[in-house]
């Protein structure tokens, strides 16, 4: 596949085939029934990753709509940071409330398997979305974007745009989050695949922009030839934006992960050069479905795995790149 400036325009790349929403409670559907014959309107809650990123709020909206269409309920809820310490007593309050079904986005593959194992021990529903668990086999279902691909993909855009190679990085989250570790992989595979770049490995900015600032400025004192850098996150790629700037360098490519208001505003100025979308409404709408499937003794698909779209400066303003791009608000 050729990777230039008129192919990255126009790529959805569909897979067969990270953070973080508004903390808030809402409600969809009225009384009309979720269930078998009529008789009962599911409660479903949401768990998401962190509270203030636009690819959660993207999915609640998601959750929302299809709940609501289901004649089902939904309250949704979220940690102040990216955090297991912050999460659990949130999925342990919901546990102890029972809703029916679970969807949750967890902050550790580790930390987070036993508050998640004890709501389906409680006889909840489990519905993993985005991130996953070491032992994903308390969950029904878990849905995701194929990240693995994603990494690769970034590194095909920086490959594009530096066909003689050189020093490329990675800025991602924590260790032990599944998505951004993936991503990372994905990246790291693609770039060794190639012997003109050298991978200078990932180095990890905590969810803080201000934090990838700092990685960036340091990083490019230290390898001021390096030509790309992939921001695993929308923090990352916020934080890494302002850390290039602060070091005055030109001609280096950036690409993030996520398409919030922010990242495309970076789009748009040139900071960023290319933005691999997600699809968290579209994981949402399939928890739901999931939850809904696992309720009512229905079949249940135990993986689905997303797309995703590649936003480029040429193609933000055309029907794919608005329909790619995350949402601030439900409303």
């Amino acid at each position: 596949m050729k990777w230039n400036k008129a192919a990255l325009g126009v790529l959805a790349v569909g897979a067969a085939a990270t953070l973080a929403l508004a903390g808030c409670s809402s409600s969809g559907g009225g009384d009309t029934s979720a269930g078998s014959g009529g008789s009962k309107a599911y409660k479903l809650a949401f768990v998401q990753g962190v509270a203030g990123d636009q690819f959660y709020i993207t999915m609640q909206c998601g959750i929302q709509d299809a709940a609501k269409a289901a004649g089902a309920t939904v309250t949704t809820q979220g940690p102040q940071k990216f955090d297991p310490t912050l999460q659990k007593p949130i999925v342990d309050s919901v546990v102890a409330s029972h809703p029916d079904a679970l969807l949750v986005a967890p902050t550790d593959a580790t930390a987070m398997q036993a508050p998640i194992a004890a709501a389906k021990a409680a006889g909840i529903k489990v519905i993993l979305v985005d991130t996953t668990l070491s032992d994903p086999s308390v969950a029904e279902s878990q849905i995701s974007s194929d990240n693995k691909a994603g990494g690769a993909a970034a590194f095909k855009a920086i490959q594009q745009a530096h066909p003689d190679g050189g020093k490329v990085l990675v800025v991602s989250v924590d260790p032990g989050i599944t998505t951004t570790d993936q991503r990372e992989q994905g990246f790291k595979a693609a770039a060794a695949a190639d012997p003109k770049f050298q991978y200078l490995g990932v180095q990890y900015s905590h969810n803080q922009p201000a934090t990838a600032a700092q990685i960036v400025t340091a990083a490019l004192a230290k390898d001021p030839d390096i030509v790309g850098i992939f921001a695993a996150n929308l923090f990352a790629a916020q934080g890494s934006a302002t850390g290039i700037q602060q070091a005055g360098k030109k001609g280096i490519t950036l690409v993030g992960f996520d398409a919030g208001p922010d990242q495309m505003n970076q789009l748009k100025e040139g900071q960023v050069q290319a933005l691999i979308a997600q699809q968290p409404g579209t994981i949402g709408k399939d928890g739901v479905e999931q939850a809904l499937n696992a309720l009512q003794g229905k079949t249940v698909t135990p993986k689905i795995t997303t797309g995703f779209t590649i936003i480029t400066k040429d193609n933000m303003d055309s029907a794919e790149g608005k329909d790619a791009a995350y949402k601030s608000s439900c409303n």
